[in-house]
């Protein structure tokens, strides 16, 4: 059953005709304009410092010390020479000092502190799939928020990269909450222009560009063409640490009848029975390959990994790799 009814013009007021109605003036629609934009912006900033305060409240507390005692710096200053005491290290004594001054100097170093930490995100559109209340590309801004605060903190620069199936925007590696805080922003609301999705160009890119060693988190669903080549330079040039984004549904399928699949990039549909246990199996059976050839890659060039999934608490996750990671240090 069809449902008419004539539509009335939205600028025409109850009891007013047409001919009576009169244009609204430049300024009216204008103000109209400008409060949307008002209230579009304060929204942006609305999720942005909720965002901020989610994520700073679990940097300064749960996650304080593991992304510190994980990212070294580049090496030690050299900071100044005071008396020795008992307890020092016999091989901190500076022999020139303690010979002019007549008694036993110690140097005094501290760490270099300072690292380069790049975020290259993919944006491209199979990150706006998901199943539960978060989609995928919500998690991967919010896992970069994270670990950009984390960086932040340790007095570390932070750079951005976005990516679809092509160079999105970079932002050069620096210091500072404003800075952060437009990383956010960008992360969140950009548009990409691009849908598909090549992550080796986006990694070329951060090669030529970035040349002093970073550490480098590559946030994806790795729903791409090999790449491998370009992961592998980049691991030997990088601390190359590998977030796979995931969602459930894009491994098992609920019985549910007849459904339509399509493929975010490219629009391609496909028609399946969701409540034949054939096709349910072989739907699985090929995201388990994919999985396992992106792990091997991964081992191949000895690439870390977290796994992530969409409607999961992420931080158990992150905080699992950081102290295995740690103890592999402590080992070596």
């Amino acid at each position: 059953m069809k449902i008419s009814g004539s539509r009335r013009d939205p600028s025409t007021s109850l009891g007013m005709t047409s001919k009576a109605r009169r244009p609204l003036s430049t300024s009216v629609l204008q103000a109209r304009d400008d409060d949307e934009s008002r209230s579009g912006a304060e929204e942006i900033l609305k999720k942005i410092r909720g965002l901020e305060i989610k994520t700073r409240a679990l940097v300064e507390t749960a996650f304080a010390g593991d992304y510190h005692s994980v990212f070294k710096g580049r090496g030690m200053n050299f900071e100044e020479v005071r008396e020795y005491q008992p307890g020092d290290e016999i091989r901190a004594i500076d022999w020139n000092v303690t010979a002019r001054l007549g008694s036993p100097f110690v140097k005094k170093f501290t760490e270099e502190r300072e690292l380069t930490v790049m975020l290259i995100v993919d944006v491209s559109a199979s990150g706006n799939f998901g199943s539960t209340s978060q989609s995928k590309r919500e998690l991967a801004a919010e896992v970069a928020c994270l670990l950009a605060f984390s960086a932040i903190r340790n007095n570390d620069k932070v750079g951005l990269l976005l990516f679809s199936d092509r160079l999105e925007l970079f932002i050069a590696p620096k210091k500072g909450r404003s800075h952060t805080l437009r990383i956010i922003r960008e992360i969140l609301f950009f548009d990409p222009v691009g849908r598909g999705t090549n992550p080796a160009a986006a990694l070329d890119h951060l090669n030529k560009i970035v040349t002093r060693r970073a550490v480098v988190f590559f946030i994806s669903d790795f729903q791409a063409e090999d790449f491998s080549r370009a992961l592998a330079v980049t691991a030997r040039r990088h601390d190359l640490i590998a977030i796979r984004i995931q969602d459930e549904r894009e491994s098992v399928l609920p019985p549910v009848g007849i459904i339509t699949l399509e493929d975010a990039e490219t629009g391609d549909q496909i028609e399946i029975n969701a409540a034949d246990s054939n096709v349910r199996r072989q739907f699985a059976q090929l995201a388990q390959a994919q999985l396992t050839e992106t792990l091997r890659v991964l081992r191949q060039n000895r690439i870390d990994r977290i796994d992530l999934r969409t409607g999961d608490d992420y931080l158990p996750a992150l905080r699992s790799f950081f102290k295995q990671r740690e103890r592999r240090m402590m080992v070596r």
